[in-house]
């Protein structure tokens, strides 16, 4: 299961579709609370996670999930990256940033990198 979380409407239903098409279930959230709130990360192989969104931030969530052990593996997207969130990306241990506009290879390789850790 890999698990989109973007405030962009548009952004889950392309990631969702293109795991999809490589044969990978996928489970969309439009937040970071909502995601939360449905308690699956455990159930989860990877999550691909906007870094800027209202409300709870995506590095704030992954913060979040690595204070309380939780080591899913994250992917991060953003916009625009900085290096702050970088810093805090890496020490997190997310996976990889990746800044929009991303190539669908890019997700892909590192979806199947998430998994081969699991």
């Amino acid at each position: 299961m890999i698990f989109v979380v973007d405030d962009d409407g548009g952004v889950r239903d392309s990631l969702r579709l293109l795991l999809e098409c490589e044969g990978l279930e996928a489970r969309e959230f439009a937040s970071c609370e909502a995601f939360l709130n449905a308690g699956g990360a455990g159930e989860g192989d990877c999550l691909i996670l906007d870094v800027h969104m209202p409300g709870m931030s995506g590095i704030e969530l992954l913060e979040t999930m690595r204070r309380r052990g939780d080591m899913l593996p994250v992917i991060l997207i953003s916009g625009r990256t900085d290096t702050t969130t970088c810093n805090r990306a890496r020490i997190a241990r997310a996976l990889a940033v990746l800044e929009k506009p991303y190539q669908a290879e890019e997700v892909l390789d590192l979806v199947r990198r998430a998994l081969d850790q699991g």
